[in-house]
């Protein structure tokens, strides 16, 4: 199912003329921060990577001092340096996207870390790490300079000694505006490098260790139980919030009302042989109690399992909630088959509490959700154009989101600098 809305109000006209130009404004936010967001993985990778580097000669000079006698003697000492260097590379990793699950402690005897899958998975990280890692690190480090450097440079041409080298390539010679216009035109290119490659360039070095220093399914089958567990006490623990939200909306509004109902209509009927119209008028209040709480019903049944979900899908659903939305919502839904129906809800619930939240605390003009379905995976989007700032440790919203998601061993990953925009993404299996 395919499914793409807008939901704003009136004023179609001037929406409709504002619309391209908030667009272009939305994806040329959202690729700087993205931008922003690789440059700073690569650069936080440097320290790692040039401590790598060192490990990388150290463990050279153990093996080579092996031969006589001397490296099997220090062979503890760099091999301890490679599980805590490891560790902290997870520690990293797990700071700029999802947690990097450690593996047990690996052995430092030199006998047994020979035959250890674990070693031998860090040390192939190490010897990457301190190469492609080292390299991409740099990148991220020299592109803005020289991006700004070749940009900037008709403003402080003429100021350069004679013969300087105009470009930050270290060819060519700037002597007249044509020519200080040309570097320009190369900072524009390392911009659109940096805008372009470096998401990529982030990913293609963070991938070895996300990959390799993770405990494997073959290390230590505790490690998924204890996941598990895990999973398991939050599904249990966003169920009884269910089930207290439940119970809390029929005692304060359903039962009320019922019993409302019962004492206008216990009043009637003691009023009907004496007083005919105000028991007419007992029994009109009784109607209308028992149509508020018919209501009140009907609302507490769609908590539990919105119908909209069966009639019309999830693209139907999330349209719903976007033309509910007090901020204006655009949905773009691409899922080919149905998920479970339980994947559904936890999907349409989740939206829901973040547009809630959107429109409550962001102070947004704008926002997005995006759906894909690929792999067996519901992947959700929710985004938008206020001001950031959102914790995901803090509220009781996002944790009941957490909660929601980890009962499906999906994954939630929020991004809201300050200024924003404010990324949340979810990851959750489609199911059967």
């Amino acid at each position: 199912m395919t499914a793409s809305t807008s939901e704003g109000g009136g004023q179609a006209a001037g929406a409709g003329a504002a619309a391209p130009r908030e667009s272009v404004r939305h994806l040329a936010l959202r690729a700087l921060s993205t931008a922003g967001q690789s440059l700073a993985q690569l650069a936080s990778a440097l320290n790692t990577a040039v401590l790598a580097g060192l490990l990388v000669l150290w463990l050279a000079v153990t093996a080579v001092t092996s031969v006589v006698g001397v490296g099997l003697l220090m062979a503890p000492a760099p091999l301890r340096a490679l599980h805590a260097l490891a560790g902290r590379e997870r520690e990293r990793l797990a700071r700029r996207g999802p947690e990097v699950v450690a593996p047990e402690p690996p052995p430092t005897r030199l006998r047994l870390a020979l035959a250890d899958a674990t070693t031998h998975r860090e040390l192939r990280w190490l010897v990457r790490h301190s190469t492609l890692g080292l390299l991409l690190g740099l990148l991220g480090v020299l592109l803005p300079v020289l991006a700004v450097r070749d940009t900037a440079f008709p403003l402080y041409w003429r100021f350069l000694p004679a013969n300087t080298t105009a470009t930050s390539l270290g060819v060519g010679n700037a002597h007249t505006w044509a020519d200080a216009l040309a570097v320009a035109l190369l900072g524009v290119g390392w911009i659109a490098i940096v805008l372009g490659l470096t998401p990529g360039m982030a990913r293609l070095q963070s991938d070895p260790g996300r990959r390799l220093l993770a405990a494997g399914p073959d290390v230590d089958l505790s490690l998924r139980v204890a996941e598990l567990t895990a999973t398991r006490a939050a599904a249990l623990d966003a169920h009884a919030t269910e089930l207290r939200r439940i119970e809390r909306s029929l005692h304060d509004g359903a039962q009320n009302r019922l019993v409302s109902v019962a004492v206008l209509i216990g009043a009637s009927r003691r009023m009907v042989a004496r007083d005919p119209s105000g028991a007419d008028e007992l029994l009109e209040r009784a109607q209308s109690a028992a149509e508020q709480a018919l209501a009140e019903l009907r609302t507490v049944a769609r908590g539990i399992l919105p119908p909209v979900l069966a009639d019309r899908g999830l693209a139907g659903a999330l349209s719903g909630l976007a033309a509910d939305c007090a901020v204006p919502c655009r949905i773009d839904v691409d899922v080919s088959a149905r998920c479970a129906a339980s994947v559904e809800a936890t999907a349409y619930f989740v939206v829901a509490e973040a547009l809630t939240n959107i429109a409550k605390h962001s102070g947004a003009r704008h926002a997005t959700v995006t759906a894909r379905g690929s792999g067996g995976r519901l992947l959700l989007r929710v985004e938008d154009d206020g001001r950031g700032g959102a914790d995901a440790e803090s509220g009781s919203g996002l944790t009941g989101i957490r909660r929601r998601i980890a009962a499906h061993d999906g994954t939630l990953t929020l991004t809201s600098p300050p200024g924003g925009p404010t990324v949340l993404t979810m990851d959750l299996p489609c199911g059967t």
